[in-house]
């Protein structure tokens, strides 16, 4: 046997520093964060916006960030579980909610800076990106995609949501090669893309497709679609419906909560009183005086003197 180096020795181990937290739990890959956040210095401390895309079982999360120096600052989120106020009471994690999602922040994110880019209004999947007016007004908000550590394959609901953010007037760089309809020739290399696909997904067309491919098996079609049969959502009404849903939140993007909705989406089973009367806890002692002590003092001293009542027995 040959001469063997070891070399996780006492030495290795007295040195071996952990992975920060986020890295250890597999939630953060620090590699891309660290060229999303890293701004050069002569920018004095403006911060680089990051539109971060989550997806959970239930629910779409798109939020704009910044990174300090301590810890992130969220400006601004939109929710998929917010778009039943918007007319979309199903669906509301596939690939044309995650479109709403992300047109909900764009328009939310405008308000907010009083940024007058209404971005794409008529949807059709066409490439688009907002540029700044002219050189008297306001540049559009820039922010950099960050997906986490989502595969970013072809036709994947985190570009249903970028795509919503441009088209609601967001500044993200990009191109149409993840997009739905975007492939790549095999002899000539080069990218094409469809926008007539990218349309389609934008407007549930590809759910449409599939309702009604199992539409004759009733059973299999009511246990897939309980919810849709339950809101009476046919396949014909889907692309109507999403109309709506995109004139809704470009018409108010911060329309306030039902007074019966409960959490994300459970319902009250009345509305909550309008001015509750709570009683307010006191957590530290009022400010006295020097006499108001004082006088504190001498009622207790006072009170110590006489003593408990005597109970008078036969």
């Amino acid at each position: 046997m040959g001469f063997v180096k070891i070399v996780k020795n006492k030495a290795y181990f007295k040195r071996f520093q952990v992975k920060f937290r986020r890295r250890r739990e597999a939630k953060t890959d620090y590699y891309a964060r660290q060229r999303l956040i890293i701004q050069d210095k002569n920018k004095y401390k403006t911060p680089k916006y990051r539109f971060v895309v989550r997806f959970t079982n239930r629910d779409v999360i798109c939020q704009i960030f910044a990174a300090d120096l301590t810890h992130d600052v969220c400006l601004c989120s939109a929710y998929s579980h917010e778009l039943p106020r918007y007319g979309l009471r199903v669906g509301l994690t596939n690939y044309a909610a995650a479109y709403c999602t992300g047109l909900l922040l764009a328009r939310r994110v405008n308000a907010k800076f009083s940024l007058e880019y209404e971005g794409q209004t008529e949807v059709n999947g066409e490439d688009f990106l907002v540029e700044k007016a002219n050189s008297k007004s306001r540049a559009p908000f820039k922010a950099l995609l960050d997906v986490g550590l989502k595969r970013t394959t072809t036709g994947a609901r985190i570009f249903g949501a970028l795509k919503g953010a441009v088209d609601g007037g967001l500044a993200i760089p990009h191109n149409n090669h993840r997009f739905p309809g975007s492939h790549r020739e095999e002899e000539s290399g080069e990218w094409s893309y469809e926008p007539e696909t990218h349309r389609k997904y934008i407007f549930g067309g590809h759910v449409k497709e599939y309702m009604e491919s199992i539409q004759e098996d009733e059973d299999r079609f009511k246990r897939q679609f309980a919810r849709f049969v339950e809101a009476k959502v046919g396949p014909e009404d889907l692309e109507e419906m999403y109309k709506k849903v995109h004139a809704a939140i470009r018409a108010d993007p911060n329309k306030k909560r039902d007074a019966l909705e409960l959490g994300y989406f459970e319902k009250r089973k009345q509305a909550k009183p309008e001015n509750p009367q709570y009683k307010h806890k006191k957590f530290t002692a009022s400010k006295q005086s020097v006499q108001q002590r004082k006088a504190k003092i001498r009622q207790k001293i006072k009170k110590e003197s006489i003593g408990p009542a005597k109970v008078e027995t036969d």
